[in-house]
């Protein structure tokens, strides 16, 4: 079986699931907590079936590092909370009688069709069993890696400590990573699936593994990460203020 056709059918079938899981749930945000771990299980399912390379041993370990820990900070953020995150809620909202549907569609094959772009790195890696050794390229996608990740989690953390506090309710974040950009989660998360392709680079076809990258940025900057989280803020003038003097992606000084 093509590693194409594995992978496809792997993410569909995923996806399927939690969209039953989400359907009985009446939440269609524990997609948010899928959505990492849908990458760990494609990349072992694959690697368990598939002739092993060191490349594609060093890709799963950093796509679960990265997985399972998003997915935990997502699960623990999320079993506070008493309703559905607001964007599915107003979803749901807006499409009435055809939520199921909708639902479906639009929140999980929708996101299991990014998912399967998204780990483009991986599944090549996979299904390459002559690929160069590992080398100082794969030493430098590490690299950006650790950096990514390292912003994508300090900015988490520190944003759960703020919002957990209760002297901050209603106010901006404004303090450690996130007085140097809008988003370090965000900006982290792009960085490190940089980081994935250009381990990926060794394993081939890096043209097509570029789709990656490129689509992730491309969502989380103009599509469905900054732009429909900072709708959210649009009348509050103190978010105002701080859009002024910190830039929304890139990090740098106020």
């Amino acid at each position: 079986m093509s590693i194409f056709l594995q992978s496809g059918i792997i993410v569909l079938a995923y996806m399927h699931l939690w969209f039953l899981i989400a359907y009985l749930k009446r939440d269609n945000g524990i997609v948010d907590v899928a959505w990492g771990l849908g990458f760990v299980v494609l990349a072992w399912c694959n690697y368990a079936t598939l002739p092993n390379t060191q490349r594609a041993l060093l890709l799963a370990m950093l796509t679960t590092i990265w997985g399972v820990r998003l997915a935990l900070h997502i699960g623990i953020r999320n079993a506070a909370r008493t309703e559905e995150d607001f964007r599915y809620r107003n979803w749901r909202k807006q499409w009435g009688k055809n939520w199921v549907w909708r639902s479906y569609l639009q929140v999980f094959i929708l996101q299991g069709f990014f998912m399967y772009i998204i780990a483009l790195p991986l599944i090549i890696a996979f299904g390459q069993p002559m690929q160069a050794p590992l080398g100082w390229l794969d030493a430098v996608g590490l690299g950006v890696f650790v950096v990514g990740f390292l912003f994508e989690a300090i900015g988490d953390y520190q944003l759960l400590r703020f919002k957990n506090n209760p002297h901050n309710k209603g106010k901006i974040m404004t303090i450690g990573l996130w007085r140097y950009t809008r988003h370090p989660n965000y900006f982290g998360e792009c960085v490190l699936w940089w980081g994935i392709f250009i381990v990926a680079i060794g394993a081939g076809w890096w043209c097509l593994s570029l789709i990656s990258p490129v689509v992730l940025t491309w969502l989380l900057t103009r599509v469905s990460g900054v732009p429909m989280l900072e709708h959210k803020y649009r009348n509050n003038p103190q978010f105002a203020e701080y859009c002024r003097q910190t830039p929304a992606f890139l990090p740098w000084f106020r």
